[in-house]
């Protein structure tokens, strides 16, 4: 005979913290703990990642958020990254001989402000010499003496002419652009009304004298063109001597400074050349200079030699590292931009954005790997950079025909930086899955756990880890038996007695609700009871459908008895998730047995609510009833199964230890206490199996017993294996200390119908036999009587077939006599 098994004891239902585990009175005895909590594996991962220096060695942190993994491998980043060499700057520089492609200059870190810098006081410089250089009175003169001498050369030219226009009475005038001749009389010349009076034959002379003249002026004026060239060399010699002289001074210190750096030194020389024809096209030519006024000039000259500095790094800062909140292909790899100039987008190398990757070169890049997953496009983009080295400023939808703009094509940067992906297990496994290239980039993985062992030392560095956190938030000072709270709850959230949860995302967040509570109360100190009361605050603000739920039990909307005793039905416990919100909701199973071949039916799956591990468990069910009972007698039962008003998806199988208990009570019509529930998942075998949601399912079941008042009879059964994840609330362990309600832990389907029945479930002899009035012998008596059913109605189908078999004989030999007669003819 087994014997019942016993409650569990109140100790038994949590894991509370022992008073020698956390020697302090309050956090402010303790140095706070920078850092993460435990994840041994992760902090050995992440630091094997940083040291590998190799191509292909980038790294993906993997855990739940509020684990801590992205705060953790940031600073672990940053505290490394202080210790090496900052990378180069970059800068872009203007391409004078094809400006749609702009260069790149080189700097050691801090230069690259140093060399823009630089260039704003030659800029300044240029500002203050020019055009002054041009009003200068040795350079106006030295103009004045080019200008004459050409002058003198025409005015000669003219002279000459017009000497012999005199001698063969002939008037010349000249103005600015023009010569022009008229008859003379008399000294003076006629005018042209006059110049009818004359006689045809002063007439033609007068033309004949023009058409000499015109000739000997087309003469004289012959090398006016060559006059006009060597005047415009002079000048134009005059001009870059003028602007040498001023310019030289100006750049020397440059040149100097820069001789060793070629490239540096090249954009020079070219700035150089560049500079002579800028001046002398808008400042030596005086109409251009009055138009452009000073504040033109100077944007002009920073728009054409100002470099863009890309990225900078202070000299003593350590490698950078960058995290990118929102990777878009913009904030990675920077872009072009466009202004608007009189309706046109136009576009220069001052307009290039740098990105996160040219931030975070030469150092570590951290960015979600969920956000990224979002563009194919990015996530190629970036593989690409990594596998090539080089980072390439393009427009990312150009090759899609998306981009009919002209733009820039930057010249490429070399790239040498470490990706750190952050991200969950799913898509991690997701990205091995799907990206080949994944596994060949991602070579390290930082798995962060879900949970942490609860040992003293762990505990204790859980209280510093809270010290920190009160440090940084500014909250008030919490308490040990506060602390103590914190650390049960994080137990709670693992669901295990021994373990503590990694997500310390979700303890912090309560820490601060404890404070606003504590701060409403007016009270110096975070103690256990300002977390208690912050905690039942967010259950009262999340717990609207968990308390309708058990309104409508109370009320009997919902049908659940949590006293007597009835068969074919049984309390089951169940899990509902509603957003990030669980509870427990027990449910009722109902079962209807009769004679039958059809097995058992299962409603839930039948009406396709029931998921695919909730229709495993009924299939095991099936198993375990044909191993135990049916070795003698078929299983020839038709058996329906239902959870009752359930009208969702039905999933997991922690209800078929409830089901086989609510089936054999019907099958051999034994009643089930109703004031337990139970939960567990069967095997073949008949053991039970753990499920989740231990303690919610509990509480579930207590809330309804408890709103209706308790018998000191009820309680729930729970698989044995679960007892180490029993982390219940206080109200329970009060109830169970007072004998009001009781938590049983079973190992076997058997021991769940003695605790349900009263009765014994039977141990078999070494025949196979069952003691008399067990519930196994009840069953198997049942079984065969439904199989001896089965058989009686075959050989009531067999004698009824060899009726039939009989008269269908006596009618095939009368048909076969029928057939030698013939019927005589009707006319």
């Amino acid at each position: 005979m087994s014997n019942m098994v016993t409650p569990l004891p109140h100790h038994a239902l949590s894991a509370k913290v022992p008073a020698d585990h956390l020697p302090f009175k309050t956090l402010n005895d303790l140095e706070p703990l920078s850092g993460i909590l435990g994840q041994e594996r992760a902090v050995e991962a992440i630091q094997f990642g940083v040291a590998m220096q190799r191509p292909g060695y980038n790294i993906f942190a993997m855990g739940d958020s509020g684990t801590g993994r992205s705060s953790y491998v940031t600073s672990y980043l940053k505290s490394e990254a202080k210790r090496r060499t900052p990378p180069n700057e970059w800068v872009y520089i203007n391409n004078f001989t094809e400006s749609h492609r702009p260069k790149a200059l080189e700097f050691a870190p801090g230069h690259a402000a140093e060399f823009e810098k630089e260039i704003r006081s030659l800029i300044d410089g240029l500002m203050a010499t020019f055009p002054a250089a041009f009003e200068n009175p040795s350079y106006q003169q030295q103009k004045g003496a080019i200008d004459r001498a050409f002058n003198e050369q025409y005015e000669a030219a003219i002279n000459k002419v017009e000497r012999v226009a005199v001698k063969i009475g002939v008037a010349m005038f000249r103005d600015a652009s023009s010569v022009s001749f008229a008859p003379m009389k008399e000294g003076k010349a006629i005018e042209e009304s006059d110049f009818a009076g004359l006689s045809d034959e002063e007439r033609d002379d007068f033309q004949n004298a023009v058409s000499h003249l015109e000739g000997l002026l087309n003469e004289e004026l012959l090398s006016l063109p060559l006059w006009k060239r060597a005047s415009y060399e002079q000048l134009r010699q005059l001009n870059l001597n003028t602007v040498k002289e001023a310019l030289d001074p100006l750049m020397a210190t440059l040149f100097e400074k820069y001789q060793d750096d070629a490239p540096v030194q090249e954009y020079l020389q070219a700035m150089r050349s560049d500079l002579d024809k800028t001046i002398i096209d808008q400042l030596a030519d005086d109409k251009a200079s009055d138009n452009r006024d000073e504040i033109g000039r100077r944007q002009m000259y920073e728009e054409m030699y100002l470099p863009n500095v890309a990225v900078t790094h202070s000299p003593n800062g350590g490698m950078p590292v960058i995290y990118e909140p929102h990777p878009t292909y913009r904030n990675l790899f920077g872009q072009v931009e466009y202004s608007s100039d009189q309706g046109m987008l136009i576009t220069s190398y001052r307009l290039i954005r740098s990105g996160s990757l040219h931030a975070a070169n030469g150092g570590y890049l951290i960015l979600d790997a969920e956000k990224l997953l979002t563009d194919h496009y990015l996530w190629e983009a970036l593989k690409r950079a990594l596998k090539s080295k080089t980072l390439k400023i393009e427009h990312p939808y150009a090759d899609m025909g998306l981009m009919n703009t002209t733009t820039l094509s930057p010249q490429d940067l070399p790239l040498q930086v470490k990706v750190i992906l952050i991200g969950s297990r799913d898509i991690y496994y997701l990205l091995q899955d799907a990206d080949p290239d994944f596994q060949e980039m991602f070579r390290v993985l930082v798995d962060f756990d879900d949970t942490l062992k609860r040992t003293k030392e762990a505990e204790l560095s859980f209280a510093r880890l809270m010290k920190d956190r009160i440090d940084k938030e500014e909250y008030a000072n919490v308490t040990r038996d506060g602390v103590a709270a914190l650390i049960e709850y994080s137990s709670r959230l693992a669901e295990h007695q021994r373990e503590m949860a990694a997500k310390i995302g979700d303890v912090f967040e309560l820490l601060g609700e404890a404070d606003f509570v504590r701060e409403m109360a007016r009270d110096e100190l975070i103690t256990a009871d300002h977390i208690a009361r912050a905690l039942k605050a967010k259950k009262h603000r999340t717990g609207r459908v968990s308390e309708k739920i058990i309104e409508e039990i109370i009320e009997g909307t919902v049908l659940l008895e949590s006293e007597g005793t009835a068969v074919g039905k049984i309390n089951g416990l169940t899990v509902m998730q509603i957003g990030d919100s669980h509870f427990g909701a027990p449910a009722r199973i109902s079962t209807t047995v009769h004679p039958g071949g059809k097995g058992i039916v299962d409603i839930e799956r039948e009406s396709n609510l029931g998921q695919n591990i909730h229709s495993k468990g009924v299939l095991i069910l099936s198993g375990y009833l044909g191993n135990k009972y049916a070795q003698r007698y078929p299983l020839e039962i038709s058996a329906s199964i239902a959870m009752e008003q359930s009208y969702g998806y039905v999933d997991g199988d922690s209800a078929s230890t409830a089901e086989l208990c609510c089936l054999l009570s019907a099958l051999i019509q034994i009643p089930l206490r109703q004031d337990l529930a139970i939960t567990g998942s069967l095997n073949q075998y008949g053991e039970i199996q753990a499920i989740g949601g231990v303690n919610e399912k509990i509480e579930g079941f207590f809330n309804v017993c408890n709103a209706r008042g308790l018998t000191g009879t009820q309680g729930v059964i729970i698989p044995k294996s679960n007892a180490n994840n029993l982390m219940l609330s206080d109200d329970i362990i009060d109830a169970v200390k007072e004998g009001k309600f009781h938590v049983y832990a079973i190992s076997t389907a058997d021991e769940a119908l003695h605790l349900l029945t009263g009765i014994e479930p039977g141990v078999a002899d070494e025949e196979g036999n069952y003691p008399e009035e067990t519930i196994s012998a009840k069953v198997i008596e049942r079984l065969e009587a439904i199989s001896k059913l089965g058989e009686e109605d075959e050989e009531k189908e067999e004698d009824e077939d060899d009726v039939k078999n009989h008269s269908s004989k006596a009618d095939s030999s009368s048909s076969k006599n029928d057939q030698g007669k013939k019927e005589p003819k009707k006319n």
